[in-house]
């Protein structure tokens, strides 16, 4: 069994024993993405293995080559030193050499061709775990939402067993009779004192002070017609009836102190009288 069938074997067994034995659906899906991370790193490190063998293997198959090539050039100087037995003994080393550089370049080319397929499958895996760890965050997005719409339908269903909104609007009526008696009370308490229609009169009293008083400005201004002169006979009327009129504390007071002044001359007079 290769590793990352291993891998997808521990994932789909994590998976069932997390269904199995968990209730919360988010912390499953947390759990779940943390142990595919967590196997994605132990991945990592055996295809980094993996690479390290298929490098020794190339150096490996590489040094065989330079050592045969050594073993040529010593059976060359055996050659010319005249000693072709030593040249043979040069060459068969070279031969050993070269049988092991075309075996460890066998092994090496294999294990690169395997090394490029542990990287595809090693990078796919890496794409369904990003995958997912966005459909976690969908899912627990979808999980909230389903579970705010239970708790909403759940807190509808209570409140309509509960007649709530009954209640509420049976609480609602009390409040609206209670402001409607209130107020009848008021009307009835101002209808017996008179304060209604004292009411009235102080607020056209006020309205025609104000409107006098505009009206006052505006002929200062000589933006409105200055006051009617009243006739003759509205004049003779108007002083009949200030005489008439009752005279106030200063006037009565100016009054007193006239007739004292008056009697005080007449004194005098009425001594010489009687004499």
């Amino acid at each position: 069994m290769g590793i990352f069938a291993r891998l997808a074997a521990l994932i789909k067994s994590n998976l069932n024993d997390l269904i199995s034995r968990s209730e919360d659906p988010e912390k499953m899906l947390n759990q779940i993405v943390i142990d595919m991370s967590t196997q994605l790193a132990e991945a990592k490190k055996q295809v980094a293995a993996s690479i390290a063998d298929e490098k020794r293997l190339q150096k490996q198959a590489e040094q065989e080559t330079v050592n045969a090539k050594e073993w040529e050039r010593r059976a060359m100087l055996a050659v010319r030193a005249g000693d072709d037995a030593l040249a043979k003994e040069a060459l068969g080393r070279k031969k050993e050499h070269e049988t092991l550089a075309e075996q460890f370049k066998d092994q090496w080319q294999k294990q690169k061709a395997a090394v490029d397929s542990l990287k595809l499958a090693l990078r796919a895996l890496n794409n369904k775990i990003e995958e997912a760890k966005r459909k976690k965050n969908i899912l627990i997005a979808r999980k909230k939402r389903a579970e705010a719409q239970k708790q909403i339908q759940e807190t509808m269903s209570g409140l309509k067993s509960a007649s709530a909104f009954e209640s509420f609007d049976r609480m609602a009526g009390k409040i609206e009779q209670m402001e409607a008696e209130a107020e009848a009370q008021a009307e009835l308490h101002e209808e017996y004192t008179g304060d209604v229609l004292a009411h009235k009169f102080g607020e056209l009293e006020a309205t025609k002070g104000a409107e006098e008083d505009l009206l006052a400005l505006k002929r200062k201004m000589g933006l409105a017609p200055p006051e009617p002169v009243p006739p003759p006979a509205q004049q003779a009327v108007r002083v009949e009836q200030a005489e008439s009129a009752p005279l106030d504390a200063a006037e009565q007071e100016e009054l007193a102190r006239a007739l004292a002044e008056l009697e005080a001359d007449e004194q005098p007079e009425q001594l010489r009288m009687k004499k």
